[in-house]
């Protein structure tokens, strides 16, 4: 036979062209980040070029251009986009937003059950894509806090479409059911290096739990140090540390009491064994917002088949005020399977590895609330501040990376940070950090509570800062001192012009503590300082605080 052409031949010998992938993430504390990181590999060994890229830095045009997308992006808040989604989400929104009929996609969506907004910005994120003209290979899938499972089941059924060359409208059904996506054959391993995690935390030794707040205070906010001797674990100032809680002792009898129970009957533990069912209830199962499943047990006529979300009575506060308000006493184990794994909780770490190698440190207010007449508490921050005893208790810990929050990588940067209440934290891991690095760039704090005289926190340490020149500046507002409450963004809008002046120096902006008001509140002040102090407008301040975030010169952790 004459010999194939030569053409012919490389043809047959070149290796499969790999597809293009792109990645895109929106992450507030990392997870999104680090799980597309995880997919990019993934992706890789199964014929993809992959490409991973911060929400932050891409643009509906870009969009336009490319051929295959996953999206794995968290909430935010009440329903928000993670920071670094705002400028993609909005303008995806927009009426100009351009047509995107050659993109095939999916989505993951991170969030929390206990929010009503749950994977609302996954949710949006997916809608309006399809609405733009693109297709979707695979349901979205929302996934919980116990993201594991769900997020290894739809990246494989993502990616076996994406390899598919089956027309992307096979698959327009939007999920958030793990379980409506295909068997995989070969799941991509999610198995974490060795070592503590989060799916193995670090029994740490609680060494300190000390009260930062004085006599009088309306709060109780402990200084918590962990010891974390022979575990291996390492974290940077801007990090998070996981903390792996228990229920309270009384709320579990009183709700043993309402189920009829002693406490002592067998049930199933997450992970296959059998433990009585107090224990299992004060250390594997979450007692706060019921699930579906449970108020189906407890009252079957509540919820109807097929009834809308929107036509349904109010979910229950918590899992005892569902079982007192219902007629139904199920069996312990029956009960058990309604119940959600209890989720380790995020804190800012408080401390740099510089400044207190083989400890970590945390700053934690106590969460103490009523509601609908019962009293009630925050799992995690009371278990730290009223069970755990130092030196005596074992915590469960794990470090979680937030990359997206750190101090300035040139110690000559300036530094501008507004953290009131609990927010002090990560500034307190900063400031140890350029003191131990001997750092020479200037920082600013703003920082805010109640009252000066019982609400200062690390008010010694801080002063002490100032006075020796790492603290350049430290404007305080205790809300409560005076007739008039005065708050962190009124003493920012009073400095306006020095504010600006650091900022055009190149300062960046740290914001860390409560989401629901504070952050908003700073943000707009923000915009403020730059349109009064740099004569902009509305617009061009706007604009401004937009390339500070592109720039990642300005950073939130708030919650």
């Amino acid at each position: 036979a004459p010999p194939a052409p030569a053409d012919a031949t490389a043809a047959a010998t070149a290796p499969a062209a790999l597809r293009p992938l792109t990645i895109l993430f929106g992450s507030q504390t990392g997870t999104a980040e680090g799980l597309a990181k995880r997919a990019a590999k993934a992706a890789g060994q199964r014929g993809f070029a992959a490409t991973v890229i911060d929400a932050a830095s891409y643009t509906p045009a870009q969009l336009g251009q490319e051929k295959n997308l996953l999206l794995i992006t968290s909430t935010f808040g009440e329903g928000e986009p993670p920071d670094n989604a705002k400028q993609l989400h909005a303008s995806l929104a927009a009426p100009d937003a351009p047509a995107l009929p050659n993109l095939r996609f999916s989505v993951c969506g991170l969030g929390d059950t206990n929010y009503v907004q749950f994977c609302r910005c996954a949710q949006d994120f997916d809608t309006r894509l399809e609405k733009l003209g693109a297709g979707r290979v695979s349901p979205r899938v929302d996934c919980d806090l116990d993201y594991e499972a769900s997020f290894t089941r739809w990246l494989d059924a993502a990616l076996a479409a994406l390899a598919s060359d089956a027309p992307a409208s096979a698959a327009r059904l939007v999920s958030n059911d793990p379980a409506l996506a295909p068997e995989p054959a070969r799941a991509p391993s999610t198995v974490e290096p060795i070592g503590y995690s989060r799916t193995r935390p670090f029994p740490a030794a609680l060494l300190v739990s000390r009260n930062l707040n004085g006599a009088g205070s309306g709060k109780q906010v402990h200084h918590v140090e962990f010891s974390l001797e022979g575990s291996g674990l390492a974290y940077e100032a801007g990090d998070a540390l996981g903390v792996v809680p228990q229920n309270c002792p009384q709320q579990v009898a009183e709700l043993l009491a309402a189920l009829d129970c002693d406490g002592e009957e067998a049930v199933p533990a997450p992970d296959g064994s059998t433990l009585p069912l107090r224990r299992a209830l004060t250390e594997c199962y979450d007692l706060g917002r019921p699930t579906p499943e449970l108020l189906a047990a407890l009252n079957p006529a509540a919820v109807s088949a097929g009834a809308s979300t929107d036509a349904r009575p109010a979910t229950p506060f918590h899992v005892i005020d569902a079982v007192l308000g219902s007629p139904a006493k199920p069996a312990p184990a029956d009960f058990i399977s309604g119940l959600r794994r209890l989720q380790p909780r995020l804190y800012s770490i408080a401390s740099s590895p510089l400044a207190v190698p083989g400890q970590v440190h945390l700053t934690v207010g106590a969460v103490r609330y009523e509601k609908d007449g019962r009293p009630r508490q925050g799992v995690c921050s009371t278990f730290l501040t009223d069970r755990a005893n130092p030196g005596q208790s074992l915590v469960g810990v794990f470090v979680h990376r937030n990359p997206a929050f750190r101090p300035p990588a040139n110690g000559a940067t300036p530094m501008i940070m507004v953290g009131p209440g609990t927010g002090i934290a990560p500034f307190r891991a900063f400031l140890q950090q350029r003191a131990a690095s001997a750092a020479s760039g200037r920082n600013w704090l703003f920082f805010g509570d109640q009252r000066a005289a019982t609400d200062f926190l690390y008010r010694d340490e801080l002063l002490a800062w100032q006075r020796d020149g790492l603290l350049t500046r430290l404007d305080t507002a205790f809300s409560r001192d005076q007739a008039e409450k005065i708050y962190v963004q009124q003493r920012m809008l009073e400095q306006a012009d020095e504010l600006y002046a650091w900022l055009e120096a190149g300062a960046h902006f740290y914001v860390c503590g409560d989401a629901s008001r504070m952050a908003k509140d700073v943000e707009a002040a923000l915009r403020d300082v730059i349109a009064k102090a740099g004569a902009k407008t509305t617009a061009e301040a706007e604009a401004y605080v937009q390339r500070l975030r592109e720039t990642k010169r300005y950073a939130r952790d708030v919650y």
